[in-house]
């Protein structure tokens, strides 16, 4: 082993040690203020301390909302570090009592918050990541307006700016995301009836920010960010032998224009319900080579192919005339879950008994979990 491998390799085991003794993360996500974030925390809290565990409240913001206030009897609050800033005392997390006390678990909201100047800190996320680091559990709180790879996207969305951001790698590192969600009419009617700004904000909170339309995007993105970063845990964490196989689906057509249309428009609504992937498969032997099919099939089938990319299938061409090994060796290439073909214009028993390209198939599907899928 030379030395670059050594110190690889050293590196590598200091990064284990890291990881075994820092704290565990969970992040509870939201499309917007008032969900419930802060209540879900402030319950999660309560319950760890009814069952003995050392929980303490780092930092929350009620925003004066009763039932949310109420959930903070009797759980012990580390006191806020008071400063000073142009003239006005300002109160933020105390990084340095939280890490001294050591608690088993502490709750610090408002992850993407900006912290007052002067403090150790630029971002309320990296304070976070020292109380990890110190091998503190922590349960935090975002908004997924502040998301830094999704600014632009939001900043479309709700024609605002949205200048505290925390970047994506933050929620990478969570343990745990947990989507708090609520209708578009359900956080309307929270607002209306007072529970998430005070009364004299909530006519400019209607037609600013809390309109449906704006809402039901953002929904969409927490939604989307939650889904990714529980495929993110599933890649990394789950052994292979034991992981649930993403549904994949290859559509087989050939120059045969009417059964390519439907075996396409069926797998792509396949595809759609399990919301998946899918590919299209040509074969293209070299009795179907360009010189020796008309221009009518040769116009259909490229129509097909854009029919194909039209509905979300990625096409895949390949020459070769062994038409079973290909269709074998893209569904292993592609992790393949079920290959749609069409159905055959003759009795299935004739069709396993006189054609080698479904009897080779068949076989090698017979030893594995892929599915064969006959569209009529």
């Amino acid at each position: 082993m030379n030395e670059d491998t050594k110190e690889q390799s050293v590196e590598h085991f200091l990064e284990l040690i890291k990881k075994s003794r820092r704290g565990k993360f969970k992040v509870y996500i939201g499309m917007s203020a008032g969900v419930g974030k802060t209540y879900r925390m402030l319950q999660e809290a309560q319950t760890l301390l009814r069952n003995g565990i050392d929980v303490k409240i780092g930092y929350i913001e009620t925003h004066n909302r009763k039932e949310t206030h109420a959930l903070l009897e009797g759980l012990p609050v580390i006191p806020r570090r008071k400063l000073f800033y142009k003239g006005k005392e300002l109160e933020e997390m105390d990084l340095k009592a939280v890490i001294s006390l050591r608690p088993e678990v502490v709750i610090v909201d408002e992850l993407a918050h900006t912290n007052i100047e002067g403090s150790s800190n630029e971002k309320r996320w990296q304070d976070v990541m020292e109380i990890l680091n110190a091998g503190i559990n922590v349960i935090s709180a975002v908004n997924i307006q502040h998301m830094e790879s999704l600014n632009e996207e939001v900043q479309r969305i709700t024609g605002a700016t949205i200048n505290e951001r925390v970047p994506d790698k933050v929620l990478q590192l969570a343990d745990e995301v947990v989507n708090i969600d609520l209708t578009a009419d359900e956080l309307i009617e929270r607002l209306k009836e007072g529970k998430i700004y005070d009364e004299k904000k909530i006519p400019t909170a209607l037609s600013n920010f809390f309109q449906a339309e704006r809402i039901l995007q953002l929904r969409e993105l927490a939604l989307r960010e939650v889904a990714h970063q529980v495929e993110r845990k599933i890649d990394i964490e789950v052994p292979k032998t034991i992981k649930l196989r993403p549904e994949l689906f290859l559509a087989c057509i050939s120059t045969n224009d009417e059964s390519a249309k439907v075996i396409i428009r069926k797998t792509a609504r396949l595809s759609s319900y399990y919301r998946s992937k899918w590919y299209l498969l040509y074969v293209q032997t070299s009795r179907e080579s360009s010189d020796k099919i008309n221009l009518a099939a040769q116009r259909h089938l490229i129509n097909n192919m854009k029919l194909a990319t039209q509905l979300g299938g990625e096409v895949l061409k390949v020459k070769d005339d062994n038409v079973a090994r290909t269709i074998w060796e893209t569904a292993e290439k592609y992790d393949i879950t079920t290959i749609c073909i069409g159905k055959p214009r003759f009795k299935f028993y004739q069709l396993i008994m006189k054609t080698a390209v479904f009897t080779q198939l068949l076989n090698k599907m017979s030893k594995t979990d892929i599915d064969l899928v006959i569209l009529s």
